[in-house]
């Protein structure tokens, strides 16, 4: 397995240990900017004493790689979760809420009740699931349980998006994982959306040919910029 960056540590972990936070769990998403399929979000917590080799944020790592570490991490976290909405709530609660409800089953998923929460980036969409959070940019570079979280989302979510491949082979999902990319664009000025696409999404605009459909324009004043 290659491996690339420097191994992410517990020093953020142990910060919060220190502070008296017991249980400390890691938390991140996988999915925002695709334009099909769910959005993900992994929680972790992960043991103080022992560690699997190989751990990097899930986007430095191959699709091979994630899966291999994928069984080892599980069976290393002392508790672990990931959390999903659907294509369907992503449009209907708008993609601000489809992450805080996704998170919000992550952290039912584990089975305890977290002391204070490690996530990546600014924007602190796990509250009020955790009691305290402490948002780091870089988090699933630099954090443990925050690069353990998330493999285990990009995981989960990627086998989901390749069996929704099975059934809509047209937009190869098994490859893109509902992301955009020059197959995944051509098929859609083709064939249009598939029941896994998200309708609200501004690629309706630009990328189906036809009207069946029409895209909602949807204000989320609580989420963060973003393209989509």
């Amino acid at each position: 397995m290659s491996v690339n960056g420097r191994a992410p540590t517990r020093r953020i972990e142990q910060e919060l240990w220190g502070r008296g936070h017991e249980v400390v769990v890691g938390i991140d998403e996988v999915g925002r900017g695709a334009w099909a399929g769910p959005i993900a979000v992994g929680a972790a917590i992960v043991p103080r004493d022992r560690r699997v080799n190989g751990i990097r944020d899930s986007k430095m790592l191959t699709e091979p790689d994630r899966e291999r570490l994928f069984d080892r991490i599980a069976a290393w976290c002392e508790a672990w979760g990931v959390g999903t909405a659907s294509q369907v709530e992503c449009d209907e609660l708008g993609m601000a809420a489809a992450q805080r409800l996704a998170t919000r089953r992550a952290v039912e998923a584990l089975g305890v009740v977290p002391d204070a929460a490690v996530s990546d980036g600014k924007w602190d969409f796990v509250s009020p699931c955790v009691a305290h959070v402490e948002m780091r940019v870089k988090a699933d570079r630099h954090c443990l349980s925050v690069a353990a979280a998330s493999i285990l989302a990009k995981v989960v979510r990627d086998r989901e998006m390749r069996r929704w491949a099975e059934h809509y082979p047209h937009w190869s999902f098994d490859t893109n994982k509902g992301y955009p990319c020059p197959v995944h664009k051509t098929a859609l000025q083709g064939y249009g959306p598939s029941a896994i696409h998200r309708r609200t999404w501004v690629f309706m605009d630009h990328y189906v040919p036809w009207s069946g459909v029409p895209r909602v324009v949807r204000l989320d004043p609580d989420a963060p910029p973003t393209l989509f």
